[in-house]
């Protein structure tokens, strides 16, 4: 296009007009002096409240006018509007129109006849000096022909947009409907009175909004228009952010934005000028996000993994700052975007630790720091070690089977201390002691009442029992039978004075109990044989109060066990490291105890444990700030991108969860501040990240099947309601009691559903997406993502209700499946079924066999 346009719609108000607010004369001057350049006429809609002052300022400017008089429901305010509008065209000889009413039929403000008798009286009262007409769609001019009769001019507005078709079909469908109102009214003067195209909003149906998209497509029916002497109007010269009750897209018809610059040129390419603002912000980011590749000395292939998904973090940054920069918020809608960014960047953070773990994984140089098996020791070197079992209200022959085993050991130098606290019952101690004295002098019995600060008083007492020549304190838990060469393998490791502790993974030899028991035995080796190889990378594992060896040293300068937490294993870990002491880790089982009874038990174990985790995080954090411990940085960066990772995204994950259910009636029902794709993605792609993380760390280091990796995989989502529940806990109240796992005995009776909670979050996640996904008439496409969004949210609550009720189906035993194996086996001629493959062995088998975990 090389000249004006023929007429562009112009409101004059910077906010509702119904709320006081009016223009100024300076500010409609500035205005007009803007369009002057690039049209021949205005429109307006309104002759009252500032909008009277537009004619004689466009004069000025030589702008033509097509005057509009406002009308709805009000009486009174129509006939000022009337009044105004007449008296208007009186004196401003620029004015070549009136328009009475804009969609005043279809928006059922007025009825037919009545609008009839306005554009009569304003004939009338200007003598027939200037044509007069109202605005309407196209298919009310076809419906009320005799409307058509009482103006001079058909006004029709067209406005594909509204009715979902693609920016593709707009400019044919606009020239096509103005035909059709010709054919149907041969003779009469038609104008597109109304023509354009959203620059941003959301989609409706078809109809996608977008800058380039507004330029193209307005350039595009311009063209036509002029190529076929079709008189229009352009809606509107400026971006008018207060019309959020026109919906997402309200605010973005104008040809210039709210700040007065054009959103596009009308000749030569066609380009988004926020384009290199936004590829700067991507670039930018995506370098700093890459940076720390440089100093990982990671492999090739490694670092271009990262570096990829590096950069679509930048590219995230890119979108929010244009989304940012693109969009008019009031103070809500800022506070709102300002939070979701803020929950969404944690959810970044942890999404790029876990790629970073599968690149160091799938494509890094493999683990360096393990322990080697058949470590050696120096001629001679066999420090004392001294064994502590805490116990309290263990089943006795559990206890006696614990013990059996540490008199196995092949080591010459060691003690047990058995220390049994606050157990009252002596069916619970004399069996224990008897065995003790039955075992020999080796083995101390400890009966202690009254003990203060739960498992880790029992611990400090034990300590004041244990031999003077004692250099190393081994802890494990009174259900764990351990191996022959447990002392003689990890012992020689202390030769390094540096050493403070090493630590053995947790395993279990009661996994043939159940499916359910196979999968929490999965679940658990997880995490031994991925997180803690990697985290032992840089020396910063977690130390568990089983399995493990503490140098006496390292312990007394650590302040020894604390009662400050219920995980105190844990925390005297950490205290050993910010002491400056080294650790070691080797992936190798030595040791084998018993799963949780239940999957309630298994869940209360987990809340204490994150609970605790909590608790060290309030007493440590002040630790992590530099200068004030030993830690490296790398120490540092590994526990605090742990705590996040457990305890931070289970949380963000219940808090997001509960923040998108009370925002499924807004979106639902009110239709407005619907969560932009800036945020939703991000779930999705954490989600994604997620089960890609789970699937091909469990394919390269732990050894299990498949079925038992995927039922890992729901135990741990089914653990996110119970994690988020104990920070919360750990945010209102310092201490809980510690509560013992139930392990060794019958499952008892279950009394409750142990996932209730669980079962009414994962509902109403679920009714929250069917209710947004029902109620989406116009196919926004954002909805049906934030409807996406809500039911992977529920997949975490609905798999502990899965496992909850899996526990007392028929289902969870292996006799029902060994058979469906061995008739499946019949049915299709399959040898491997009948040998019974579904389930890998586990349990007992697995400790006799003394199967090594994957590296």
């Amino acid at each position: 296009m090389t000249g004006p346009l023929a007429s562009v719609s112009y409101s004059p108000f910077e906010g509702h007009p119904e709320e006081g607010n009016r223009p100024t004369t300076a500010q409609i001057r500035s205005d007009l002096e803007t369009l002057a350049p690039y049209t021949r006429a205005i429109r307006t809609y309104s002759a009252t409240g500032g909008a009277e002052l537009v004619p004689p300022i466009a004069a000025e400017v030589g702008l033509k006018v097509a005057a509009g008089a406002w009308l709805d429901k009000n009486a009174d305010r129509n006939e000022r509007e009337i009044r105004s509008v007449v008296e208007l065209s009186r004196k401003n000889r620029n004015i070549n129109a009136i328009v009475v009413g804009n969609e005043t039929i279809y928006r059922d403000d007025l009825k037919i006849d009545r609008l009839i008798d306005y554009i009569k009286q304003v004939k009338r009262e200007t003598g027939g000096t200037v044509p007069v007409t109202t605005g309407e769609i196209y298919s009310v001019w076809l419906e009320h022909p005799e409307l058509v009769s009482a103006v001079d001019f058909i006004a029709v507005h067209i406005l594909p947009y509204w009715e979902g078709f693609s920016a593709d079909q707009t400019v044919e469908l606009a020239i096509n409907n103005f035909f059709k109102l010709r054919q149907a009214y041969p003779g009469k003067r038609i104008v597109i009175a109304e023509f354009g195209w959203p620059s941003a909003g959301y989609n409706r149906r078809a109809a996608e909004p977008g800058r380039v998209i507004q330029a193209s497509l307005l350039r595009d029916f311009v063209s036509h228009a002029e190529q076929l002497g079709i008189d229009y109007n352009i809606i509107e010269a400026f971006d008018q952010p207060w019309k959020t009750f026109e919906g997402s897209v309200g605010a973005y018809w104008g040809l210039f934005d709210a700040d007065r610059k054009a959103k596009f040129a009308w000749s030569g390419p066609i380009f988004d000028p926020a384009f290199v603002k936004v590829a700067m912000v991507a670039v930018a980011v995506g370098l700093v996000v890459s940076l720390p590749i440089l100093l990982m000395g990671a492999t090739t292939l490694q670092a271009l993994v990262l570096a990829f998904f590096a950069n679509a973090v930048g590219a995230w940054a890119g979108v929010v700052f244009d989304y940012w920069q693109g969009h008019y918020f009031v103070v809500g809608s800022a506070i709102a975007l300002g939070i979701g960014v803020l929950l969404m960047i944690p959810l970044v953070v942890i999404a790029m630790w876990k790629i970073d773990e599968i690149a160091a994984v799938l494509f890094g140089r493999g683990p360096r720091r393990l322990l080697p098996h058949g470590l050696k020791a120096p001629e001679g070197f066999a420090p004392k070690v001294s064994i502590h079992i805490p116990a309290y209200y263990e089943p006795p022959e559990m206890l006696k089977a614990t013990l059996d085993a540490l008199a196995r050991l092949d080591y010459p130098n060691f003690e047990c201390v058995v220390a049994i606290n606050n157990t009252t019952d002596p069916a619970f101690t004399d069996p224990i002691a008897e065995h003790c004295k039955l075992l020999g002098d080796r083995f101390k019995f400890l009966n202690l009442q009254d003990v203060k600060g739960f498992k880790a008083g029992a611990l400090r007492i034990a300590l004041e029992h244990t031999a003077p020549d004692a250099e190393i304190i081994g802890i494990i838990d009174a259900d764990y039978t351990v191996t022959p060469d447990w002392l003689k393998d990890l012992v020689p490791a202390f030769a390094d004075p540096q050493v403070g502790l090493v630590q053995a993974p947790q395993d279990h030899r009661d996994g043939h109990k159940s499916p359910l028991h196979d999968v929490m035995n999965a679940e658990y080796a997880g995490f031994f044989d991925i997180g803690m190889v990697q985290r032992n990378e840089t020396d910063a594992i977690v130390t568990h109060g089983t399995m493990c060896l503490i140098r006496r040293a390292a312990m007394e300068d650590a302040g020894g066990w604390s009662s400050d937490t219920i995980c105190e294993d844990t925390d005297l870990g950490l205290t050993i490291y910010e002491r400056g002491w080294t650790a070691c880790y080797t992936n190798r089982r030595y040791g084998y105890g018993l799963l949780p009874d239940t999957f309630e038990a298994f869940k209360k174990q987990r809340h204490r444990w994150a609970y605790g985790g909590f608790q060290i995080v309030k007493k440590h954090w002040r630790r992590f700030l530099p200068g004030s411990s030993a830690l490296t940085g790398e120490q540092r960066r590994e526990f605090t991108l742990g705590w996040l990772n457990w305890l931070g995204a289970e949380s963000l994950g219940v808090v997001v969860a509960i923040l998108n259910l009370l925002w499924v009636p807004v979106v639902a029902f009110v239709g407005i501040a619907i969560p932009d794709k800036v945020l939703t993605l991000p779930i999705l792609a954490a989600s994604v990240v997620s089960i890609l993380h789970f699937a091909t760390l469990y394919r390269s280091r732990v050894r299990v099947g498949t079925v038992q990796a995927l039922g890992a995989m729901l135990a741990a989502m089914a653990m996110q309601w119970t994690v988020a529940r104990a920070v919360a806990f750990g945010l209102i109240k310092d201490h809980l009691p510690f509560v013992r796992t139930a392990k060794g005995g019958g499952r008892g009776k279950r009394v409750n559903f142990p996932a209730f909670d669980e079962a009414v979050m994962g509902a109403l996640l679920l009714i929250g997406a069917t209710i947004v996904y029902a109620t989406n008439y116009e196919s926004v496409r954002e909805v049906n993502l934030f409807a996406i969004v809500l039911v992977v949210q529920s997949l975490p609550f609905l798999s502990a209700v899965a496992l909850a009720a899996f526990e007392t189906s028929r289902l969870n035993d292996f006799v029902l499946w060994r058979a469906v194996q061995a008739r499946t086996a019949e049915l299709f001629g399959l040898e491997a079924l009948r040998r019974g493959t579904l389930y890998a062995e586990t349990g007992s088998d697995a400790a006799d066999q003394r199967i090594e975990p994957k590296v």
